[in-house]
């Protein structure tokens, strides 16, 4: 076998059966690779990002990694934003970088860039394979890696993909959680009960359904409130779960739903800061004098904290009732839309099961307040705030859930990012319905300058927060895709409803 072959059957006996391309010359073996083992899935990715942002929306759901392969240095740069992403939602990616023959390299070709420096922006394991023999342990260390919650990058020079490197195979170590602190734990239970105002503050598998629960007990042993991140990677929701609101994204309001707490216990959550350090407000959003502990960390069970710290508190077996959320009866709206009734709307009619990625920015802050009564789903959110993750993570999570619902919930500025990943789910035939929010504005940014004072844009303010009429219909279209607009909450209602009972990826325009 090949060095290409080996890679690619490494990562299969390992698990990894579906890898997010766009390849190049320094590829090719690997892609002939995937031809000989069609447990491998190959699918093709327009531009870098969505390649990256489907592996991260993958992961999120599939809890294991997806192959992500890109062409040398340059390749590698287009994907990173949303690497970036899936570093924040520690997701785990398995990234594989062609790199031009070690031969070639001392001539600095056109494409030649230090793409391990690159790689070391977001990448927790990197590592350049030197000899072909060497692929399938480097392939199984990268993978073990990964289930940590980090990105591995594997950089692969071409002639080695295609020396013969015999028969060796590699399996990946067995993965385990670091202990858990009993001692911090004990010491978490107390200061719960003696605190006056705690909270404790989930993020990661705890604000998964199992997660969800033993909070839920945890509250009910304590009296203790539960918030999420802001920015949760995965996080249930609905009805007959904990209504866990997240810390808002404004630094202010932060502060204020904050200021209430003299303790913040941590589960698999960080402190939280503000994402930009504006002046008068502070950057750490805790209360100053407020006490802080971590329950469990990025490499311990959140799950097996969360249960030793209910039996300490003698908290009860099974959350009480009125700790979870009942179902909502929603009354539909009527008339011109906004982003409050395209929130009503969505929360009214997502369907049990479904997956929303949300990504819709000024338009979607009622949307979570709005579905803690909705039927169960799962929600994904933007871990890293850079734009253009949303299309890109909803092909990775129709993939990984393909009998599941997937509605990808949209600003129209974010959506111009990554619009390539449309075409992907066309390609695919992926069952995801694309909400576009077109006020045809950077409204986040209009949102930003008024911090300055600045409430009517000047012309060069305008021309760089404006994004004129982009036609979403013919966009969706040219990629593949059935599109409609919409711009009364009765015609999103109707065409929602129409889109949940069609097979396939559908976008609805929604004229703001």
């Amino acid at each position: 076998m090949n060095g290409a072959e080996l890679l690619i059957g490494t990562a299969a006996r390992n698990g990894v059966d579906v890898c997010f391309a766009n390849p190049g010359t320094t590829e090719m073996p690997l892609v002939q690779a995937m031809d000989a083992m069609p447990e491998m899935r190959p699918v093709l990715g327009l531009f870098e990002g969505v390649c990256t942002g489907a592996a991260d929306g993958f992961g999120r759901m599939a809890g294991r990694p997806a192959m992500v392969l890109l062409h040398l240095g340059p390749g590698l740069a287009n994907g990173i934003s949303n690497l970036h992403n899936a570093r924040r939602a520690r997701t785990p990616v398995f990234t594989v970088v062609g790199e031009h023959s070690t031969w070639h390299r001392p001539y600095d070709p056109p494409l030649a860039m230090n793409i391990e420096a690159l790689a070391g922006t977001f990448s927790g394991w990197c590592r350049t394979t030197a000899r072909a023999a060497e692929i399938p342990r480097d392939t199984a260390d990268a993978l073990a890696a990964t289930l940590r919650g980090q990105i591995s990058t594997l950089i692969l020079p071409y002639d080695l993909q295609m020396e013969d490197a015999g028969e060796e195979r590699s399996a990946g170590q067995p993965f385990r959680y670091d202990p858990i602190d009993v001692g911090a734990v004990g010491k978490a239970a107390r200061m719960l009960k003696n605190a006056k105002s705690p909270v404790i503050v989930l993020g990661g598998r705890a604000l998964h359904r199992e997660g969800l629960m033993k909070a839920a007990r945890v509250r009910a042993g304590c009296g203790c409130d539960l918030l999420a991140e802001a920015f949760p990677a995965r996080m249930e929701r609905g009805a007959g779960l904990p209504d866990v609101p997240r810390i808002p994204y404004l630094p202010e309001m932060a502060v204020d739903a904050l200021s209430r707490y003299d303790l913040l216990v941590f589960a698999d959550a960080k402190m939280p800061v503000s994402f930009f350090g504006y002046r008068n407000v502070p950057g750490l959003l805790a209360t100053p004098g407020s006490e802080a502990l971590t329950l469990a960390g990025e490499n311990q069970d959140v799950l097996e904290a969360l249960e030793i710290l209910a039996r300490e508190l003698g908290a009860p077996s099974a959350p009480p009732e009125e700790y979870l959320a009942r179902p909502s009866s929603f009354d539909l709206p009527t008339g011109p839309l906004n982003g409050e009734k395209i929130c009503t709307v969505l929360a009214a009619l997502q369907p049990e099961g479904a997956i929303v990625v949300e990504e819709a920015i000024t338009n979607s802050l009622l949307y979570h307040p709005l579905t803690a009564g909705s039927l169960p789903f799962t929600l994904l959110t933007l871990t890293g705030g850079s734009l253009g993750q949303g299309s890109p993570c909803a092909v990775g999570a129709a993939i990984a859930c393909p009998q599941r619902q997937v509605i990808s919930y949209q600003a129209d500025g974010a959506a111009l990012y990554t619009l390539q990943a449309l075409w992907t789910q066309a390609r695919e035939g992926l069952n995801v319905i694309t909400l576009i929010c077109s006020n045809r504005s950077y409204d986040i940014l209009k949102l930003e300058l008024s911090r300055l004072g600045v409430f009517t844009p000047g012309p060069a303010a305008q021309r760089l927060t404006d994004l004129g009429t982009v036609d979403w219909v013919r966009v969706g279209e040219g990629m593949g895709v059935a599109s409609v607009s919409v711009s009364t909450a009765e015609e999103l209602a109707e065409e929602l409803s129409r889109s949940l009972k069609e097979k396939g990826p559908r976008l609805i325009e929604m004229v703001l």
